[in-house]
């Protein structure tokens, strides 16, 4: 089986938490994000993370936050890491790892081959690089969205930092996903939903079995 790591985001409910990391999930994620169908409250957030077993990092959200919200998050959740996902600059990239001395993670969106220039400012700050689908125009929201896109923009890609591969993976493409990119971690959340914001854990090893299956083997 090859080592291809995988994030489930947006979770809401502690069983679901369970749910991920017995299927073999490596990361959960938790959204801070109001306008998004998977938004938890910091409470809510807490009670997910003290949830999570052993071994599965907890991956926190957010959208462009000011150092208040970040301060609430991380004075009440334990975390593993952020996730920016709104349009920081490499430079807010570097305070937030200073000040809370969290590894963070940086989402850029991609649609065309001028957006994949985009990813290189960070792969020098930011601690991992989560190549996302492009929102689409007039969307609000950055990401889980379930769109995919051309993964032949990223097809033997390499970064100097790590890298996820995000957008409209499900059970049925993320072989295929894997295959194309050369990607050894992938995150996802609407491919494992019945309706926006609400998880069918019964998808969530079929998932992570296809994610892991067709792999390419590391070099």
């Amino acid at each position: 089986m090859a080592d291809v790591r995988v994030k489930i985001c947006g979770l809401k409910r502690p069983e679901e938490v369970i749910a991920a990391a017995e299927a073999g999930a490596a990361y959960c994620g938790f959204v801070f994000f109001p306008k998004s169908p998977r938004n938890v409250t910091i409470e809510q957030a807490a009670e997910l993370a003290l949830a999570a077993p052993i071994g599965l990092a907890k991956v926190a959200l957010v959208v462009d936050p000011d150092d208040a919200l970040l301060d609430q998050i991380t004075a009440k959740v334990p975390l593993d890491m952020i996730q920016l996902h709104g349009k920081e600059t490499p430079e807010r990239v570097r305070q937030v790892k200073s000040r809370y001395g969290l590894p963070v993670m940086k989402a850029v969106g991609i649609a065309s081959e001028e957006d994949v220039e985009n990813l290189d400012p960070y792969e020098d700050v930011a601690d991992q690089i989560l190549v996302d689908a492009k929102k689409p125009k007039g969307g609000e929201l950055p990401g889980g969205n379930g769109l995919a896109f051309d993964w032949r923009l990223i097809a033997g890609r390499a970064w100097r930092a790590p890298w996820m591969l995000a957008g409209g993976l499900t059970p049925e493409n993320v072989a295929q996903a894997v295959a194309l990119t050369g990607a050894r971690q992938v995150d996802l959340s609407s491919g494992v939903e019945s309706a926006p914001g609400v998880k069918d854990i019964s998808k969530f090893a079929p998932f992570i079995r296809a994610a892991q299956a067709d792999a390419p083997p590391r070099l």
